[in-house]
């Protein structure tokens, strides 16, 4: 019997792109491909880029350029396909480039330089797809795209309009994946608030019941499984209020990730963000007093042109207003292809870094203080990984990889495995993270 073709395979970018790297990584298994961590091995490596912000681009010239080196036959997908003349320009032997969310362009160039081998009998797939995250939790795309032309941001030139997955595949395939083992969900998209608007709302069946598009009822359908549901990248639209009272019933997890981007007025419009901070702040107390466990984490531009000290310091004064649990910021460099490149009075990139540096220094002051008031509570947490005689998990405030983590002292000692739950005693933090032991008491 022939051996089968086997491809190394490189993922960039964000949990959206990832996914992408799941679904192609999927069918390359199904079709019979073995899947090889190591340039040597491969026959064939895929590099799935990114290309949202210059340090993303270099960072996947780069890969792609290791990749070259180390194997010499190079297929590429990914945002940054969009831009195939830059690509070409860096790397003129690369066998192929599709854009994202481009499957079959992917499968069709492996397909030419490896054909297929396929055996049903010994290639087999779970049903839950390949995973390249932990067993214990996994990334829930329900939608492509974004509506909003925010100009700063080139996504929707790579990757269209708002295109929602109908609300029956997400429920089936979070069910499959709660089936296979995974505990704790990360619902993804551009705009999370938007989903379903594109389908007006479309109902569909699960379980017995129907089930609108829309957030509230995707939701409420999650929150059957009896997972821990996360959800990402929501704008603070008002119908956002309609989910907070599931999260005081337990029915998800109380964690917005709601990307605020700035706090000036001004500055927002020249953004081409919401710019109602006032109702935004009113609307964050509001979920507050219904929801007092709520976690919000978001991200910040400094930096963005045209804005003055004043303005940043109206965007200090809402991190004091707004007590945001978990926060990050970049300072803006420019993105080929964005309307805000065409804007005037761009800040002096010293003026940038020193701006960063204090919005960072006031948001540690924020985080140090409300993970100290947690220090003498017991917090829920799910283990990602045991180191020596540490746990390391994450409380219900804590999505992985951007936000801090619970280190369990006697993790070791009480048995603890990754994807387990444990209720822990928090006894000491820092900036970022929390520290205690396994609490055994009933």
């Amino acid at each position: 019997m022939s051996k089968s073709p086997k491809v190394g395979f490189i993922s960039l970018g964000c949990p959206k792109a990832l996914v992408d790297s799941e679904r192609i990584l999927t069918q390359l298994r199904v079709e019979g491909y073995d899947l090889v961590p190591s340039y040597d091995d491969a026959d064939v490596v895929v590099v799935n880029t990114c290309g949202f912000i210059d340090s993303a681009v270099a960072e996947s010239l780069d890969a792609i350029g290791e990749a070259m080196a180390e194997n010499g036959k190079v297929i590429v997908t990914g945002c940054l396909g969009k831009r195939a003349d830059v690509i070409r320009e860096a790397h003129p032997g690369v066998l192929s480039i599709s854009g994202p969310q481009d499957y079959d362009s992917v499968l069709t160039a492996v397909h030419e330089v490896l054909p297929p081998r396929h055996d049903p009998f010994i290639s087999l797939v779970p049903d839950t797809g390949i995973k390249l995250t932990p067993k214990h939790y996994a990334y829930l795309k329900i939608s492509e795209g974004c509506n909003h032309r925010c100009s700063f941001c080139i996504i929707p030139s790579m990757r269209g309009d708002l295109v929602s997955r109908p609300i029956d595949q997400v429920l089936r395939e979070a069910e499959k994946l709660a089936m296979g083992g995974v505990k704790e969900l990360l619902v993804i998209s551009q705009d999370t608030s938007a989903y379903g608007v594109d389908l007006r709302y479309a109902e569909h069946e699960w379980r017995g019941k129907s089930y609108q598009t829309r957030m509230k009822a995707l939701c409420e359908g999650l929150g059957e499984l009896g997972l821990w549901t996360r959800l990402h990248y929501v704008y603070p639209y008002p119908h956002v209020d309609d989910i907070i009272p599931l999260m005081a019933d337990g029915k998800i997890l109380p964690y917005l990730d709601i990307p605020f981007q700035h706090a000036s007025p001004r500055v927002l419009k020249l953004m081409k963000r919401p710019g109602a901070i006032d109702k935004t702040l009113a609307r964050i107390h509001r979920w507050r007093e219904t929801c007092p466990e709520l976690t919000i984490r978001s991200t910040f531009i400094v930096g963005f042109p045209g804005e003055t000290e004043a303005e940043f310091e109206e965007l200090l004064d809402f991190l004091d207003e707004a007590q945001l649990d978990r926060v990050g910021a970049f300072a803006y460099s420019p993105v080929q292809g964005a309307k805000a490149n065409e804007l005037p009075d761009p800040v002096d990139e010293a003026v940038k870094q020193e701006r960063l540096a204090r919005f960072m220094e006031r948001q540690a002051e924020i985080s140090a203080m409300k993970l100290e008031a947690k220090v003498g509570t017991v917090q829920r947490c799910i283990i990602d990984a045991v180191d020596g005689e540490l746990a390391i998990g994450r409380s219900m405030a804590d999505a992985p990889e951007i936000d801090g983590v619970v280190q369990i002292q006697n993790g070791y000692f009480a048995g603890l495995k990754p994807g387990d739950f444990a209720d822990v005693e928090i006894m000491g933090s820092d900036e970022h993270d929390l520290f205690g032991e396994v609490s055994f008491e009933d």
